[in-house]
């Protein structure tokens, strides 16, 4: 399915002495970014935030990509509009999708309070935003006619009424505007517990017309919660669907996190069901950070073991930004890195995942493979010396070689050859991964 690169952490900008240019930045890290094997962008918020300086999760002005004067300034913290532009075409010249943050639960930074009579709370609900689009009150929020409320509340922010008729025209309008003029292809969904299903439903179901082409936008859903509610949450919106939405695999990231600092998990959880990856693994993107969990509940040490875990497993894994770069995990002269991983799931990581052994201290998984892409073996070892295990794959006579290996000793892995019983033994080095494909 690919693999998405998340192109900003939080505060970026400021981070990287890029205010104002970082669309320009990523556009200098493309040809990186796709000789490494990605093959989509997620982008921060490109609208017209409350205050120039943010990374747009309190929208203003929906129609203002960095063109009007307005909240401190003309561009957007990220660049100007035609700076995005060329960064979104620049990606598709690359054979790069890109993914638009999509924040409508709430709003921020209206110009003026006004009074909502349906409770006599005064309120700042006026949005008269100068791109002259989609202007907002109080009947644009809620408590209305329309709704009294709906699941969350955002930060105190406006919370917009879906259920008014005129925001969801102009949430569709808006959704196809950036499809089909910006030049999207595709969402994330920001904070989707705190709108109905149906109206990220009514989005998918769009069909875009583009250089007189129709194509589906691919989107992915922010439902941070258990793995019951987020599979609540796609079966309410994926119902009657013919374009469903996928969701970030939130309980599988915090099995990670425990496997990356926590030296005595039990490497058998990782089999274990309860998370999105082996329940619903057709819409499972997996992640390790991203910008949000990084601030609040970050992973400390042996981070590529959980890359390793995500770029050969089922699912549509997701690397973040600082991991990448700043992290320093790409590595892509050697085979201990990201780069190596990303390979390896572009060209073997195909069929079903099967889980051949699975103890406190060795895990093993091989996936079958299919058409061109011819498979794997994969093995995760908990402990501080060498360690694998005989075990029988469904390849019989054939050599396997390592493409992929990491642990505290980053001595390369042996070849192996399966006998006639596709028996072979398969070793990782201490704390470490490897990853053996048949050729």
């Amino acid at each position: 399915m690919g693999v998405i690169f998340q192109a900003f952490y939080w505060d970026c900008p400021l981070a990287e002495n890029r205010e104002n240019q970082w669309w320009t930045y990523i556009k200098s890290k493309l040809p990186a970014i796709a000789k490494a094997g990605f093959t989509a962008l997620w982008l921060p918020p490109a609208n017209k935030a409350a205050d120039w300086k943010s990374m747009g999760y309190d929208p203003y002005d929906y129609y203002d990509l960095g063109e009007f004067d307005q909240k401190g300034g003309a561009p957007t913290w990220f660049g100007s509009k035609d700076e995005l532009l060329d960064l979104i075409r620049s990606a598709h010249a690359l054979g790069l999708q890109v993914y638009a943050d999509l924040v409508f639960n709430h709003n921020s930074g209206a110009d003026a309070m006004e009074k909502n009579p349906t409770d006599d709370q005064m309120r700042w609900t006026k949005f008269s935003p100068k791109s002259g689009k989609f202007p907002r009150d109080w009947m644009c929020f809620h408590p209305n006619p329309y709704e009294t409320w709906d699941n969350e509340i955002f930060e105190g922010m406006p919370d917009m009424c879906h259920r008014t008729p005129f925001v969801y025209t102009e949430v569709i309008n808006y959704a196809r505007w950036l499809l089909e003029e910006i030049g999207f292809d595709g969402f994330r969904y920001d904070m989707v517990k705190g709108y109905g299903g149906w109206m990220v439903r009514s989005i998918q179901e769009l069909r875009i017309l583009r250089e007189g082409k129709s194509f589906k936008p691919y989107a992915v859903g922010e439902c941070w919660d258990s793995n019951r509610t987020i599979k609540e949450w796609l079966d309410e919106t994926n119902a009657w669907s013919d374009n469903p939405v996928g969701a970030f695999d939130f309980p599988l990231r915090w099995r990670l996190r425990e496997l990356c600092d926590n030296y005595g998990f039990r490497l058998r959880t990782l089999s274990e069901h309860g998370v999105l990856m082996w329940d619903r693994p057709e819409r499972a993107v997996t992640f390790v950070e991203n910008h949000d969990v990084i601030r609040d509940t970050p992973i400390l040490h042996d981070k590529l073991l959980a890359y390793a875990f995500i770029l050969t497993h089922e699912g549509y894994p997701c690397v973040f930004w600082q991991d990448y770069f700043n992290g320093d995990l790409a590595q892509p002269s050697n085979r201990n890195g990201i780069d190596a991983l990303i390979k390896v799931h572009e060209r073997n990581a195909a069929g079903d995942a099967q889980v051949l052994l699975a103890d406190d201290d060795l895990y093993i998984m091989q996936r079958s493979g299919v058409g061109d892409q011819s498979g794997l073996v994969f093995v995760l070892n908990n402990r501080g010396s060498w360690n694998g295990s005989r075990i029988q794959t469904r390849w019989s006579n054939k050599r396997f070689i390592p493409v992929a290996w990491y642990g505290r000793d980053l001595g390369k892995p042996q070849e192996k050859w399966t006998d006639g019983s596709g028996c072979a033994d398969f070793w990782a080095a201490p704390r470490g991964y490897a990853v053996y494909v048949p050729v």
